[in-house]
């Protein structure tokens, strides 16, 4: 609950500087007497918001440098998300003021300021962005509390994104001295950023209070993320390079319709405090639509989910295009536009984490955290778009300071139209051309590259440079390793299974288990070496070297995870006996799956005795079931 209310006070801060900080600038920072040198500020300034949001991305990976080398009692994250929603939040405040008049007095040095304070602000955010994200995997290793924490804060962020919509215009006008046909004035934005400073705040510290670190070795020395290195994992990975040109395009053009509805209820209705009913419409279908995605996805394809919401998000902006003043049209268009994005989201969070996959069945390393670091890169540089396109709409349209719903001319409707609909048309457009032709990566296909990565998965083992892999492959100590049982139920010989990939011996030697309990532990002491983002399949490398695949049930892969629960990582030690996954049987069997669990030792070639202890009958885990020993020491050795 705490992390929730975590991601609930960051959104309302993201929502607030991505969408409604523009309208400020535009519409209230400058007052109308001077119509030209306001432009001229307009313009400069967004040119610098734009700038420094893309000079940003050349410092984030420094950012997850300097995360993942603080060690503090309080751990890696909290101190950056204090400081974070600390600095950033005074900074928001400021930046929502006219700094005692100095945009007037002395613009040179406000822009100075203005600058200073801007970076300032996202740095600190981006901090705090990269840490309170970041502290999912370090709540827990538990996959299942992981989902739960991050459901929790899906729910937190769309209802923290929207509210700040909601409460915007009554807040800003309640603050007013005057009430300015609605728009409020100076004073009022002001207290608006600074209650939604003092939320993200104390959001902060709630998260600092409230939430536990698991520490462990395991998070310690992580991969380091630089942008060279993102751009490697981009140009050499060509399914992740196509989706992100594709989501870099949608999400600049999403952001832009987004940031200019309150224009458009502003100076198209005239009526900005209708505004509010649309987000809070839209907060209520974002949840809705978070909940509708797995059986989507499992109904049409997360391929074929992503064509209907761009399909569907079109035919909302023509509607919006002509809807004129008509609330109901308004809010019917622009909540239909709204109900697509999270899904797309989703989808395209989920083939961008089966890049991985592709990335290492294709090149043999797995770039897990590089390849995941990506997406909010995208959605940074697709903010910057966003300032710039906005700027201008407003500025060409006459949607600055003192305009109001009746001094914008014919002409300044239809150039902002242009901007609102058919720019962001343009580019959500050439972004799904782009899925079409060159995104194949689907679920059919990542089943594939799991299925070929679970036969080869011994072949890619990373090691520390000290040694080969042929010398990890046999690397059998000379002591006789005793193989217990990871399952409990039936033993079967494993050329009966179904599975002829299994059942021809070509992913190793061992046995099946038609499992009667639907635990799986770890068969000796040994290291995690490969896990799968399925959940139905691990690999194991004991301390004296044998390398194993338990594999749950025959096409499995393609149940996606639903069903399984791992609770160990990669790189991780485990005991004989520790609990590795637990699966729910009725839950493979209702996907028309065979639930036999097989086991295979895939080095077995370099072992001199393979001893079966028991090859029929029942099984409980723990039972001895192999004897494995090299009684030679090998040259390798």
């Amino acid at each position: 609950m705490s992390y929730s209310f975590g991601a609930f006070g960051h959104d309302m801060f993201y929502a607030t500087l991505s969408t409604y900080f523009m309208i400020f600038i535009t519409s209230h920072l400058f007052d109308k007497s001077s119509s030209a040198s306001n432009d001229r500020m307009i313009f400069f300034i967004t040119i610098i918001i734009g700038s420094l949001r893309v000079v940003e991305l050349l410092i984030d990976p420094f950012i997850g440098n300097a995360i993942d080398n603080t060690n503090t009692k309080w751990g890696h994250f909290k101190p950056w998300i204090l400081a974070g929603g600390t600095v950033g939040s005074i900074a928001l405040t400021i930046l929502f003021s006219n700094m005692f008049g100095l945009n007037v007095s002395n613009p040179i040095l406000y822009l100075i300021i203005f600058a200073i304070l801007y970076i300032m602000m996202d740095i600190f955010y981006s901090f705090k962005d990269v840490g309170f994200w970041s502290m999912i995997p370090a709540i827990s290793f538990d996959s299942a509390e992981r989902e739960k924490t991050a459901t929790f804060a899906r729910v937190g962020s769309n209802i923290g994104q929207n509210i700040v919509g909601v409460i915007v215009m009554p807040l800003v006008v309640f603050f007013s001295i005057n009430t300015n046909h609605g728009q409020g004035d100076l004073r009022g934005w002001f207290m608006f950023a600074a209650t939604i400073g003092l939320v993200s705040w104390l959001s902060a510290v709630v998260v600092a209070l409230g939430t536990k670190e698991n520490d462990s070795l395991l998070r310690k020395n992580a991969e380091k993320t630089r942008l060279r290195d993102v751009f490697k994992v981009l140009g050499r990975n060509d399914q992740l390079m196509w989706l992100s040109l594709t989501y870099g395009l949608y999400t600049a053009g999403i952001q832009i319709t987004n940031a200019c509805q309150l224009y458009y209820f502003t100076y198209i209705m005239g009526k900005p405090g209708q505004y509010s009913f649309l987000m809070g419409l839209n907060m209520a279908v974002g949840i809705v639509a978070v909940l509708l995605f797995p059986p989507l996805a499992q109904k049409y394809s997360r391929r074929n989910v992503f064509f209907m919401c761009i399909g569907l998000m079109l035919l909302a902006m023509l509607i919006f295009a002509f809807a004129g003043s008509s609330l109901i049209l308004v809010l019917i268009s622009a909540v239909l536009f709204y109900i697509p994005q999270p899904l797309v989201f989703l989808v395209v969070l989920m083939i961008i984490s089966d890049s991985v996959e592709y990335g290492q069945l294709k090149f043999g390393h797995r770039d897990e955290s590089l390849t995941l670091a990506v997406r909010p890169l995208l959605d940074k540089l697709g903010g910057a778009v966003s300032n710039w396109v906005v700027g201008a709409a407003a500025v060409l349209a006459g949607m600055t300071a003192g305009a109001t719903a009746n001094t914008i001319t014919n002409q300044g409707h239809i150039v902002f139209k242009l901007f609102m609909f058919g720019v962001p048309a343009l580019l959500m457009l050439t972004g799904t051309f782009i899925f079409f032709k060159k995104v194949t990566l689907d679920e059919k296909e990542h089943a594939k590259i799991v299925d070929e990565l679970e036969k080869t998965w011994h072949e890619h083992l990373e090691t520390n440079g000290e040694e080969s892999m042929q010398d990890i492959e046999k690397k059998v100590a000379a002591t006789t390793t005793s193989y217990k049982s990871p399952i409990t139920g039936t033993l079967v010989p494993l050329a009966d299974v179904s599975d002829d990939n299994f059942a021809s011996g070509n992913m190793g030697k061992g046995f099946a288990i038609k499992p009667t309990d639907g635990k799986v532990f770890a068969p000796f002491d040994g290291v995690v070496e490969a896990t799968f983002p399925t959940r139905h399949a691990i690999g194991l490398r004991s301390d004296s070297g044998i390398l194993t695949l338990i594999h749950i049930g025959i096409g499995t892969v393609k149940m996606q995870g639903t069903g399984f629960v791992q609770y160990v990582d990669k790189g991780q030690h485990v005991k004989q006996g520790q609990e590795l996954i637990e699966f729910w049987q009725p839950a493979i069997k209702k996907a028309g799956h065979d639930d036999t669990v097989m086991v295979v030792v895939t080095n077995y070639k370099d072992i001199k005795d393979f001893n079966y202890i028991k090859e029929a009958g029942d099984v409980t885990h723990g039972d001895e079931v192999l004897n494995l020993s090299n009684p030679e020491t090998t040259d390798n050795q």
